[in-house]
């Protein structure tokens, strides 16, 4: 490393990347919840873990922690590609596509 380079470092402090930035947030829609549970899972009789909210047509869906993972399986289907929590006091959104929170 050069002297120059080091000093240019020690004026500025580390480097810091940015983020990735998700390439898919423009089908996340104001939505509204289709059903009250795992769409699936409340037609055949099945539990899940966690809920998810598809932010391009609304459908819920089960997490991957889930034995059916019925969100991720709507995502391969659909390509819906923005998720979010849909669990009480949770607030954060996925991007199935880039795997980064969004």
């Amino acid at each position: 490393m050069s002297r120059i380079g080091d000093a240019l470092r020690r004026a500025r402090g580390p480097v810091v990347q940015a983020a990735p930035a998700c390439g898919h947030l423009d089908q996340a829609r104001d939505v509204e919840p289709r059903t009250d549970g795992c769409e699936e899972c409340l037609a055949g009789g099945t539990a899940w873990v966690h809920l998810r909210l598809c932010l391009a047509c609304g459908h819920v869906g089960c997490c991957n922690d889930s034995q059916e993972r019925h969100a991720y399986r709507h995502f391969e289907e659909t390509g819906h590609a923005i998720i979010r929590s849909h669990e009480p006091g949770e607030a954060w959104a996925w991007c199935w596509v880039d795997e980064i929170v969004v």
